[in-house]
């Protein structure tokens, strides 16, 4: 996205500037914000009923008259759209916004809870749950991170082929066994992985995740989002066993302060952001990229604006 035009107040943006727009923000001013631990802010996370621009409270879209509400703070299947500054992260005017803009969501999120909420160390075993674009970019995550044995586990066996590009070296169908995919996965790395990563918001995929990983230093993180009413059971010993359950929102990245580095991490070759992207449509065709999503073809699909 390229800035267009600024509001009265926003300093550290201008015309011209390239920009990634972020469904989550960044105030830079709450607690949240301040804190080095928390990505979450108190004035910008995400909320799916605002609908609203937060300074009047009104939209900025609208239709013969009647308004149209933004979505996630950005509402980016649009030619044009206007965003709070704090959704908005500045970015390498070099890098190629038909590619990075893939950055924006999936791929930084389960890169981040990888890296740096899952933190496995040089040698270590790594399951990920689910291997859409999320699961895969954790995958990346545990590549990139040195891992040993990275474990694919999706009820999909056409998903395998293509995680191999993402270093995901063994594969585990749930649907091929006759017993929990959490005992198949310690019975295959004597006693549990070091990390697990849950990325697909399924309440059972995040138990299994859960308590496939060793007992002592194990630890999962839960990336997906669940059903509302889901709710997580375990037995407690498996938290006094010393196993560590984590969650993770946008891979605990802050938007404006982080998400400039990850772009450098594909414009100096260290993250491969192509080899995410399965199809390309046009905004007039936008209904397609739904069609591939549903069918399970589509890893992560970018829509041509203007075209």
């Amino acid at each position: 996205m390229i800035v267009e035009s600024v509001g009265e107040g926003v300093t550290e943006l201008e015309p011209g500037d390239h920009v990634l727009p972020v469904f989550t923000g960044e105030c830079k001013e709450c607690q949240h914000c301040k804190s080095e631990e928390s990505n979450m802010c108190g004035l910008l996370r995400i909320n799916t009923d605002r609908g609203v621009m937060l300074n009047d409270n009104e939209s900025r879209f609208s239709i013969n008259g009647k308004p149209i509400y933004h979505f996630v703070g950005t509402s980016t299947f649009s030619e044009y759209t206007v965003v709070h500054v704090g959704c908005v992260a500045k970015i390498n005017p070099a890098a190629p916004l038909d590619k990075v803009c893939v950055l924006s969501c999936g791929i930084s999120t389960g890169l981040g809870a990888t890296l740096n909420v899952a933190k496995p160390k040089k040698g270590q075993s790594v399951a990920i749950f689910g291997l859409g674009t999320v699961g895969l970019a954790a995958a990346e995550g545990a590549r990139m991170a040195g891992a040993s044995r990275i474990i694919g586990v999706d009820r999909n066996p056409i998903r395998f082929v293509e995680a191999k590009k993402f270093g995901v070296n063994e594969f585990v169908n749930p649907k091929d066994h006759n017993k929990p995919v959490q005992e198949v996965i310690a019975e295959m790395t004597d006693g549990g992985v070091d990390r697990s990563l849950e990325c697909t918001g399924n309440i059972d995929a995040m138990i299994s995740a859960f308590e496939c990983v060793h007992d002592g230093w194990g630890v999962a993180v839960l990336v997906g989002v669940p059903s509302k009413d889901d709710v997580f059971k375990t037995h407690p010993m498996n938290l006094l066993n010393e196993r560590t359950l984590k969650g993770t929102f946008f891979g605990n990245y802050k938007p404006r302060t982080d998400l400039p580095s990850v772009v450098e991490k594909y414009m100096n070759k260290e993250l491969d952001v192509e080899k995410f992207i399965t199809h390309e449509v046009p905004f007039s065709e936008i209904n397609k990229a739904f069609d591939y999503m549903l069918q399970g073809t589509s890893l992560r699909c970018i829509i041509r604006m203007g075209a």
